[in-house]
């Protein structure tokens, strides 16, 4: 790989969206690259990659280098949902010959779903934002119950039965009759998922990462952590680089961003501007709500790059974005009730009461501080102190150049 001698965790700085998919995948490209390894999440990312040839796909569990033929891993962090990954599969020509599950991540169900579904539902203007897959429901279920489905039990029929159909029963006590389908069904597709798909012990990560370089691939992005976020507009997920470390002790950080910070539905978004920047692959979601738009946020990244540890390099997309819109600029500092902030203040770890409070403050905010620089990429990595290794300014991996930092970084390690 242009950017390490050995393993690489991509993860988003802003609020997702910001082009993980299409940077896994020019990594994967320029090789050599053993396996891509999901490590949070689950059917709710949506990675987009387009092919030089034309070829798009939106990938969810498949990591973001199998059109590039490389295999991926599902790690024990990864919230699997075979009905998905079915339909995902087939999508791209069923390459289950690509595919490793680790048998302890948890199972998310149509049950799961259905009362995501519905609690988001209830919410009603005050909705917290979801992708409506049943991600967060399927690791708060987990939470409070030992029993809950994990993909080793699709070899287990009686194992299988009995923790599906205590989903079934406690979430339909908790929240009513559901509309899924009927229990035998979903035994029968979890079974054959089982017969599909490698199903391995989690030993299997740290024989991969033996054999050769690896890409980490992250889902969501930092400022929708499940404890750095805005509470409570996040993801049941970690989305920094602290569940990578947890499985791989020496790999190289790389952070992405894009020349605009966007996010989804509801939550801060202190730059928030009409700005003429369509998406074409993103737009209002019936869960998630509008997709939303605003200027480089300075702020917002710098804590990003600090609660997640720090970054060794970043990858910036959408470099085409500032001569397709000349309003677009930079904000590196707030205004909050007169006072200037330059510099959002983590809190203690899992301190949700501090995030919230977090959270209020970002709906004060106004933007003080703009520029508009000449050289965007190298002023983004002047702004979050690291060097741009990645510039994108589209998206196929066509449009990606590797800088000359990219040979400067190779064999950084993790912090």
């Amino acid at each position: 790989m242009p950017v390490a001698n050995g393993h690489v965790a991509v993860v988003d700085l802003g609020y997702g969206d910001a082009g993980k998919g299409t940077v896994v995948d020019a990594l994967c490209a320029a090789g050599p690259v053993h396996a891509v390894l999901r490590f949070n999440g689950g059917a709710q990312a949506a990675h987009n990659v387009i092919t030089p040839g034309g070829r798009h796909h939106t990938f969810a569990q498949f990591g973001s280098g199998t059109l590039a033929g490389v295999a991926t891993h599902l790690t024990r962090f990864v919230v699997v949902d075979p009905l998905a990954l079915a339909a995902e599969a087939a999508a791209l020509g069923n390459p289950f010959h690509l595919l490793t599950v680790d048998g302890d991540a948890l199972l998310a169900t149509p049950w799961h779903r259905a009362a995501n579904q519905l609690r988001e539902r209830r919410r009603g203007g005050d909705r917290h934002g979801s992708c409506g897959m049943g991600i967060g429901q399927t690791m708060e279920y987990a939470l409070s119950h030992a029993d809950a489905p994990r993909v080793a039990d699709v070899h287990s029929p009686r194992t299988l039965r009995r923790r599906l159909a205590a989903v079934r029963d406690r979430l339909t006590e908790a929240y009513g009759e559901l509309d899924v389908p009927p229990l035998e069904d979903v035994i029968s597709a979890f079974q054959a998922f089982g017969a599909t798909a490698s199903i391995v012990d989690s030993s299997f990560t740290g024989r991969l990462l033996r054999e050769g370089p690896c890409v980490f691939e992250g889902a969501q992005g930092v400022l929708l952590d499940e404890w750095w976020g805005w509470h409570p507009y996040t993801t049941w997920s970690t989305t920094t680089f602290a569940n990578v470390a947890s499985l791989c002790a020496d790999f190289t950080r790389l952070g992405v961003v894009r020349t605009s910070t966007t996010r989804h539905g509801a939550g801060p978004l202190v730059t928030e501007a009409p700005l003429d920047l369509p998406e074409p692959h993103n737009g209002t979601g019936r869960w998630q709500g509008a997709f939303r738009v605003g200027h480089f946020d300075a702020v917002a990244h710098r804590y990003a790059v600090e609660v997640a540890g720090g970054v060794d390099a970043l990858a910036v997309t959408h470099l085409d974005a500032p001569d397709r819109c000349p309003q677009l600029q930079l904000c590196t500092a707030y205004d909050v009730a007169g006072a200037r902030l330059d510099r959002i203040v983590p809190g203690p770890f899992r301190d949700l009461e501090h995030q919230t409070r977090t959270t209020a403050l970002l709906a004060e905010a106004r933007p003080a501080e703009w520029h508009r620089p000449a050289d965007w990429a190298g002023t983004i990595g002047d702004l979050l102190g690291a060097p741009v290794v990645l510039e994108s300014s589209g998206p196929s991996r066509a449009d990606k150049r590797f800088t000359d930092r990219a040979r400067s970084t190779a064999g950084c390690s993790g912090r």
